[in-house]
């Protein structure tokens, strides 16, 4: 019974480690990586929904971007788990730069994201306006896979559409249509058709 206890013991510590190697951030030399702001076309007239599991998704505009990973948190037990199991809190603009990051810890728990300072690196108002946390909603099995192997440090590019999202029961998670709103209701909702993640650079030996 010791030797199972003692091998199920060095599994777990195994299992660990290697979990933590494995999601570690990606480190990056200063210098804005993702300079260009998030594109988004509003519809002007209703689209078709799409159904996904239980859920009907209504859509509000086509979006894409290419951010940094500031920070991401998986969810299993909540209400929305199973439409949106990851969120990615991204920065894009000086909100891509290590040096301007190196000031500022960031976090995200309970669909939020939330970021502190001791001082300010660049004006909080472009903090606000160059980051946000977004609720992502895989179209398909590769998008799914990709999600999954997204680090803190990454920098990626999403393709899809900002959606309102239904229930029988009146259940609904509605998009933000802004990058300059914060709080409650601020995050968006994406449906994202298509996920990259640009090559990670081997750190250089010496």
């Amino acid at each position: 019974m010791r030797h199972w206890k003692g091998w199920l013991l060095l599994a777990l510590v195994l299992w660990v480690g290697w979990s933590f190697w494995s999601n570690r951030p990606i480190a990056r030399a200063a210098g804005i990586i993702a300079p260009d702001d998030p594109v988004q076309v509003d519809f002007d007239a209703p689209q078709a929904p799409i159904t996904l599991e239980d859920a009907t998704l209504h859509p509000l505009a086509r979006f894409s971007l290419t951010a940094r990973v500031l920070s991401r948190e998986d969810y299993r037990f909540d209400a929305e788990a199973a439409l949106s199991p990851t969120d990615l809190a991204l920065g894009w603009g000086r909100m891509s730069d290590s040096a301007v990051l190196h000031d500022i810890d960031v976090g995200q728990s309970g669909r939020f994201y939330h970021w502190q300072v001791k001082s300010f690196p660049i004006p909080r108002q472009e903090i606000e306006s160059h980051s946000a946390n977004m609720h992502l909603v895989p179209a398909n099995a590769q998008v799914a896979h990709a999600l999954k192997r997204v680090r803190a440090g990454d920098v990626v590019t999403l393709d899809g559409l900002l959606v309102e999202a239904d229930k029988p029961g009146g259940w609904r998670w509605r998009s933000s249509m802004t990058r300059t709103d914060t709080g409650a209701g601020a995050c968006e909702l994406v449906y994202v058709k298509d996920l990259r993640i640009e090559p990670r650079l081997k750190p250089e030996r010496r």
